[in-house]
């Protein structure tokens, strides 16, 4: 069963730590960048998002933002939780940075 909970690692060395996972399907927890993100100013940043009850669907989907510290960025987190024949979880995930544009004419390179 793939459960949110816990702290998990991606590829680039990025760190999503989720402390709180809710009856609701709702979790928190906090997210820091890892050295591909190559900048000293990000800082662990709070996350909030959506899990599918794991307890109907085997390998659920779940959804997240992540509000930078120090930044006016917003970045957006779409995935699916596996689980492989060992009990292996991984997470794949989409996502999308949103930085804040100075007018709409500027609106084309706020989003990555």
């Amino acid at each position: 069963q793939c459960l949110l909970s816990g702290s998990w690692r991606s590829d680039t060395g990025c760190r999503m730590v989720v402390s709180t996972l809710g009856k609701d399907s709702r979790f928190s927890g906090s997210y820091l960048p890892g050295l591909a993100a190559g900048d000293s100013e990000l800082l662990t940043s709070p996350l909030e998002g959506f899990q599918q009850d794991a307890g109907l669907v085997p390998q659920p989907t779940f959804s997240f933002t992540v509000n930078w510290q120090l930044r006016v960025r917003i970045t957006a987190f779409l995935g699916q939780c596996y689980v492989d024949t060992n009990g292996e979880e991984t997470l794949h995930a989409l996502w999308l940075l949103r930085e804040a544009a100075d007018s709409p004419t500027e609106n084309w390179k706020a989003t990555r």
